[in-house]
């Protein structure tokens, strides 16, 4: 089995990047897990309470969570024409302490919304040069900007574009095509 994990970056309960997430989730095939993971108890990254002796429980919990997974799934909003402060803070405390990155050659997808029309385009870019850093393959193609995400979910969270779904399920079987690559 193998297993995804799931990072929203918004805190927000009735987020579009949540049910988009949620949306995406179910078009993996058999053989994938999907699981969200929870960001928003995080204190934020500081390395004086990150030490030998002095390990916030949330890092620790959360590192061994990531660790778990053979790939991650990225869905965030834009905030202010970048990523969200949650979702930075998330990769700052799963890439410490220095040399023990929990996201080191873990395949990533990056899928960014957005209320407008521009798609979450600047949170998408600027998320893609952070996992960069974090040495992590990313789904290049199809690239994933969702325009209008209000208008693109029905009354229950689902996308209700059959068009929309047909991308989507292309950018999930690009992501599968790159975690099996990276798996041999």
């Amino acid at each position: 089995m193998t297993k995804i994990g799931i990072l929203v970056g918004s805190l927000r309960k009735e987020s579009f990047s949540r049910k988009i997430a949620a949306n995406v989730a179910s078009l993996f095939p058999e053989g994938y897990e999907t699981e969200f993971v929870e960001i928003g108890n995080l204190p934020f990254y500081n390395e004086d309470v990150d030490g030998e002796n002095n390990v916030p429980a949330e890092y620790t919990s959360f590192r061994n969570t990531i660790k778990e997974f053979d790939a991650i799934l990225f869905v965030t909003p834009e905030y202010n024409r970048s990523v969200p402060a949650v979702l930075s803070n998330a990769l700052d405390v799963g890439s410490r302490p220095y040399g023990a990155s929990v996201w080191n050659g873990k395949p990533a997808a990056v899928i960014s919304q957005s209320p407008g029309n521009l798609g979450g385009f600047g949170a998408n870019h600027h998320l893609r040069q952070i996992l960069v850093a974090l040495n992590m393959p990313v789904v290049q193609q199809p690239e994933a900007y969702i325009s209008n995400a209000a208008a693109l979910l029905d009354e229950n969270g689902k996308v209700k574009d059959q068009g929309t779904v047909q991308f989507l399920q292309s950018f999930v079987d690009a992501f599968v095509h790159l975690i099996k690559k990276n798996q041999a």
